[in-house]
């Protein structure tokens, strides 16, 4: 069956479809085609309805289990997936809240009026600055990722009077099954201290009155699919904390288990990412049982998506400037079976690239793309959709199956980039960002602006005062 056309659920926003006359892609009731007439291309465009109510559905699946098993659940948005005002609120509006791993993500929390007690603060590096700003702006919970930030954010809470409500991110050394980069609770990478040594850690912690210690954090890594990871971890967690209860005197409130919660980026059977509902039911039951296998009570659960609620809601409008095909030898095509037996591939260029979308370069991420300005009934071809920057590795989808007909002008649309996207663009061969849109209700409005060469140009400085030190270290 010619899937080429074929705009799958799994993959695009709920509000994405096919128009009856050309095949027009259409985004909540928009066509694609005046999208880009209105706000340019490449266009990030996010459907604002369904990422709302994806929030929604998350955070009420892991809360009614987290009720079933005689607990709470917080339900954090992790900001990094994709982080603007708008954005922010809402995700506060919709009942959630709001995980940031940086001062800039908790300045535009704050700017959207996010309630700071609501707050999470994440990093393996906060500044003295950065922590300061968040004790003093109420931060709910402050992460803490190593013995120097135990210090640095006592003092600060005690300048400030507060006494700071901190969790300890640890280790658990469960490696999920993803890519080296995006897994996160592995022993040698930079993020948490060794779970052997969180007795030692709890321990100088509670040496600090300015300091509320309630519970460890841990976050195995990105883009998971089973729940295996989530059982071990949470296993090993919980297997210390009746250790960290004789510590503190009192039970241990909380628990943080992470989010990297997958999605599917393509129709692949094997990119199938089980329904939140169920996954939300097995990690309930995971903590019962490891909970009750510690002689302790449940704790306070926490979770912090980001990618599963906002990567599905984003697709990327792209513009063809060119096209070219290349022969595969036959060897080489064997060799490969997602090539699916091609004899060649035909090259397709657009308008952006790995300045708007890095995950291809950084780790091999893969999409799912269609023409967006019409449908075809022309013979498949293997395409891959590449970039215009100076970059061999400068890809936007490996490899997919188009209409072979595809050709300068087309308008492409590439699917779940909601996360991760935005997040990482930059300005690489000085070409400007991309805007964002929003679209709810047959309408639509910019709510990241994009980058124009005028502003990058500004950027360059001309006419700096020099600076000139003296032999003393003093400037003249």
């Amino acid at each position: 069956m010619d899937t080429t056309n074929t705009i799958d659920p799994r993959v695009f926003p709920p509000t994405a479809r096919r128009g009856s006359s050309c095949g027009e892609l259409k985004l909540g009731e928009i066509r694609a085609t005046a999208l880009t007439a209105e706000f340019g291309s490449p266009l990030y465009v996010v459907d604002e309805d369904a990422a709302r109510a994806r929030a929604v559905e998350v955070r009420t699946a892991l809360q009614r289990e987290a009720a079933r098993i005689g607990t709470a659940a917080t339900v954090y948005y992790a900001t990094k997936a994709f982080l603007c005002i708008e954005v922010a609120r809402w995700m506060a509006e919709e009942g959630l809240a709001i995980d940031v791993a940086s001062g800039g993500e908790l300045a535009v929390a704050l700017a959207a009026g996010v309630d700071p007690a609501l707050i999470g603060f994440h990093g393996n590096n906060k500044s003295e600055a950065e922590i300061a700003r968040a004790v003093a702006a109420g931060v709910g919970t402050i992460i803490l990722d190593s013995e120097w930030e135990t210090e640095r954010v006592a003092r600060a809470a005690a300048a400030a009077g507060v006494q700071q409500r901190v969790r300890l991110r640890v280790n658990s050394g469960v490696h999920a099954s993803t890519h080296d980069f995006l897994a996160t609770s592995h022993e040698d990478q930079k993020f948490g201290q060794p779970l052997a040594e969180a007795p030692r850690l709890v321990s100088d912690i509670l040496q600090h009155e300015s300091l509320d210690f309630v519970g460890l954090h841990c976050h195995i890594g990105s883009q998971i699919f089973a729940t295996d990871g989530f059982r071990e971890s949470a296993r090993r967690l919980l297997g210390v904390y009746p250790e960290l209860a004789r510590l503190t005197g009192r039970d241990i409130p909380e628990l943080n288990l992470g989010g990297g919660f997958g999605i599917a980026y393509t129709s692949a059977a094997a990119d199938e990412a089980p329904a939140i509902a169920d996954v939300a039911r097995e990690l309930a039951d995971i903590v019962a049982e490891t909970a009750a296998e510690a002689g302790i009570a449940v704790p306070h659960l926490a979770f912090e998506p980001g990618r599963g609620i906002i990567g599905q809601a984003g697709v990327t409008l792209y513009t063809v400037g060119t096209t070219k095909t290349v022969q595969l030898a036959g060897s080489d095509a064997a060799a490969d079976p997602a090539d699916l037996g091609f004899s060649e591939r035909l090259y397709v260029s657009v308008d952006g690239g790995m300045s708007d979308n890095a995950r291809p370069a950084l780790y091999g991420a893969d999409y799912q793309v269609r023409i967006a300005n019409r449908a075809s009934d022309a013979a498949p071809a293997l395409v891959r959709v590449v970039g215009k920057h100076c970059e061999s590795g400068d890809i936007v989808v490996q490899r997919d199956v188009l209409p072979g007909d595809v050709r300068p002008g087309d308008t492409l649309a590439v699917a779940a980039t909601g996360a991760y996207c935005w997040a990482l663009a930059s300005n690489y061969n000085y070409v400007p960002r991309p805007p964002v849109v929003a679209i709810s209700g047959g309408s639509a409005r910019i709510i990241v602006r994009g980058d124009t060469e005028a502003e990058l140009l500004a950027k360059s400085v001309q006419d700096a005062p020099v600076f000139t030190p003296t032999t003393n270290g003093a400037t003249k």
